[in-house]
């Protein structure tokens, strides 16, 4: 890699840094005033109450801290022990109450945040496998977070929707989405339809993600 795409990469990892500092505030202070009842009740999310949600997003910090921790030492770590263990951790922490969900959640975030702040070049250019056992770069993990903390804060189904996502990670995320959508159609058939191109940003991503339903459109195909 030359400098100038050494640069690049850095100045791009650190706009990610900064982009899901924030996102992790605005989840934080919209927790403020959690309730017990509230923890309870369902999440957008088939199946998944606003407990499972929280859990899910403490755990996958968690998860970036171990793989960082891997490269560092030159290893290539899993994100998780096992898609069971995953699950089990989740269902298992979202009946807590919610002054324990939230803390959970802040300690989880920011002993990630630390994680990013100590990790160095050797850690930064390493890999890890995800859930699915898909090799992925530690230079991509932290918006791969930023994707989890905007997206499950819109889940939660406050007043944050998925209009209210970041207007930068909406462009960044909307880059990749395309790409994947393509990816899944036929050689030239590789436009979006005009339905799609005529919604707003925020709100063709919810749909490429299949947290929107549009008339007229099919729900996208999965990966």
């Amino acid at each position: 890699m030359t400098e100038s795409e050494q640069r690049k990469t850095a100045n791009l990892l650190n706009e990610h840094v900064v982009g899901c500092a924030a996102a992790h505030q605005k989840l934080l202070a919209a927790l403020e005033n959690l309730t017990d009842e509230q923890c309870r009740q369902d999440s957008r999310l088939p199946n998944w109450s606003r407990g499972h949600v929280l859990t899910h997003l403490a755990r996958n910090a968690d998860s970036h801290v171990h793989l960082l921790q891997c490269a560092g030492l030159g290893e290539v770590g899993n994100q998780y022990p096992s898609i069971e263990k995953r699950n089990t951790d989740i269902e298992s922490g979202s009946a807590r109450n919610a002054n324990d969900l939230v803390v959970d959640l802040r300690v989880s975030i920011y002993g990630l945040e630390a994680a990013w702040a100590s990790a160095n070049e050797k850690t930064w250019q390493g890999q890890g496998r995800n859930l699915n056992g898909r090799v992925i770069e530690m230079s991509s993990l932290v918006f791969l977070r930023w994707r989890e903390v905007e997206i499950h804060h819109a889940d939660l189904g406050f007043e944050f929707g998925y209009d209210d996502l970041t207007d930068l990670y909406v462009r960044l995320e909307l880059d990749q989405q395309v790409m994947l959508w393509r990816s899944r159609k036929p050689m030239g058939m590789t436009e979006l339809p005009d339905i799609a191109k005529k919604l707003s940003p925020s709100k063709r991503l919810a749909w490429l993600m299949g947290r929107a339903e549009i008339e007229g459109l099919a729900k996208p195909e999965p990966l």
